[in-house]
């Protein structure tokens, strides 16, 4: 790189290079690096094309570009996503939200009734919290997670997003849900099988936080603690949603009859895999 580079040329070279390094989508990662660290957007982006950088200007994308090559995760490296059309900080204290989550929020705004108190268990930066607050502004909330690091970020996102006085946060882990009913339980918590470890996408595993990530043996661990406590923490009526992951669905409903709750059902995603499991109290 030297001070004969355009935002076109750099543009070019880097889809080029993170293309080589196997990374899904180099045009658009290229895109929205080059974007964010000139403070421009996608529009902006083409309108200065031809714009030359400064070799102070380079010398500042270098490494974001390097860290990119090494599959960190575009989000850690922009400090923000986005999930159900808000926007979140994240770090690598937390999992980078997924759109594939948002399946869970539907579910859960479709079988809500009017108020009420929900727990989102394993909270990480806020967004499954905060997404249903947001759409439930007769419903207060609490967030847990066992990691102090990752309930900072949940907290500056409940503080940009407003919502102090409907969320709270504990730090606790899931094997001790805390002493008290709640209309609504909704958790995404690991559920990766320790022996496919290994096999995860560089970015999840070389990046995102293992205790987010690792549910045990079988990857059942999780769900084991959440439908272990379900009758004790549900209110009469009350809900139980857990993302899954694309083999775990019927095991999950399984242990989800052997806590007794009723009226157990499977969700899919919009690619046709399995990706949530509710049931309710009876009562």
């Amino acid at each position: 790189m030297n001070e004969s580079w355009t935002l076109l040329k750099l543009l070019r070279w880097m889809t080029g290079y993170f293309t080589e390094k196997g990374i899904d989508n180099p045009r658009l990662d290229a895109e929205l690096l080059l974007a964010h660290q000139f403070g421009l957007d996608r529009v902006g982006l083409y309108l200065n094309y031809d714009r030359p950088l400064t070799p102070v200007e380079l010398d500042t994308i270098r490494p974001l570009v390097k860290r990119r090559g090494l599959r960190e995760p575009l989000q850690y490296l922009l400090g923000s996503t986005e999930f159900w059309s808000l926007h979140f900080k994240v770090s690598p204290a937390v999992l980078v939200p997924r759109a594939d989550t948002e399946v869970l929020v539907e579910e859960a705004l479709k079988r809500c009734a009017s108020d009420g108190v929900l727990l989102d268990v394993g909270t990480g930066s806020g967004a499954i919290l905060i997404s249903l607050l947001s759409e439930l502004p007769a419903w207060r909330g609490v967030g847990m997670d066992i990691s102090p690091e990752a309930l900072d970020i949940a907290r500056h996102n409940i503080v940009v997003h407003q919502l102090e006085d409907r969320a709270q946060l504990i730090q606790r882990d899931m094997a001790g849900l805390p002493d008290r009913r709640f209309d609504l339980i909704v958790s995404n918590p690991p559920y990766i099988p320790v022996s496919q470890w290994k096999e995860l996408m560089p970015e999840v595993r070389d990046f995102e936080p293992s205790l987010a990530l690792l549910g045990g043996a079988d990857g059942l661990d999780c769900y084991r603690h959440l439908t272990d406590q379900a009758a004790a923490c549900l209110a009469p009526g009350g809900l139980l949603l857990v993302e899954v992951g694309a083999d775990q669905g019927a095991v999950v409903r399984e242990l989800f009859a052997a806590s007794g709750l009723i009226d157990i059902f499977l969700r899919h995603d919009y690619g046709d895999n399995p990706r949530v499991v509710g049931g309710k109290k009876d009562g």
